[in-house]
């Protein structure tokens, strides 16, 4: 009888490690992949309107671009802040380090441009909206190593799901972006505008 309790307490416990190693292994392969691959995150507030809604957005990044040097000049940026390092902002990349970038000072009340050219190992930002942005205008070049991902798609309501870059790092963002399309509108969970 007490051996009989025992060896189901065992199997009991043997069954509580097995699930709670499965559950350790599931967290740490979502943090590897959240870390080093691809990340989601939510863009939201005017400066990157249109292109991001006011009320927000949620967006896929993909973090391999900016450690192997694959961002490029009208990209979207997943960027660490240079002003507050806690936050994650989103911008798009204008300029790489020794290019030229003209740039409207304050287009809130003037339409006098400046140029400057990116220093090494900086890159110059701007919002899409360039009346409620702070970006590159007002804290100047970002060292590259602030870069945290590229987007690559968003997916702004349950209405649509729409690509944000097509082909940049090669077929495989476009496939990503129709694949999901496709698996979305086969269930009638989204459609397509």
């Amino acid at each position: 009888m007490v051996l009989r309790k025992l060896w189901h307490h065992r199997s009991i416990v043997r069954e509580a490690w097995h699930r709670t190693m499965a559950v350790a292994n599931f967290l740490c392969g979502l943090h590897v992949t959240n870390t080093y691959l691809c990340t989601a995150a939510l863009a939201y507030g005017p400066s990157m309107l249109p292109t991001f809604n006011l009320t927000g957005d949620l967006f896929l990044a993909e973090r391999l671009s900016t450690r192997f040097d694959k961002v490029r000049p009208g990209d979207v940026v997943l960027v660490r802040s240079p002003e507050d390092p806690r936050k994650l902002i989103v911008k798009r990349l204008l300029g790489m380090e020794g290019d030229s970038v003209t740039y409207v000072v304050d287009p809130k009340n003037s339409s006098r441009c400046d140029t400057v050219v990116v220093p090494k190992g900086h890159v110059w930002i701007e919002g899409d909206n360039i009346y409620a942005s702070r970006d590159s205008r007002q804290v100047g070049p970002v060292p590259y190593s602030l870069l945290e991902g590229k987007a690559f798609c968003k997916v702004p309501s349950p209405l649509h799901l729409r690509c944000i870059t097509v082909n940049l790092l090669g077929e495989a963002n476009y496939q990503l972006c129709c694949s999901l399309w496709i698996l979305y509108y086969r269930k009638g969970l989204y459609e397509y505008t």
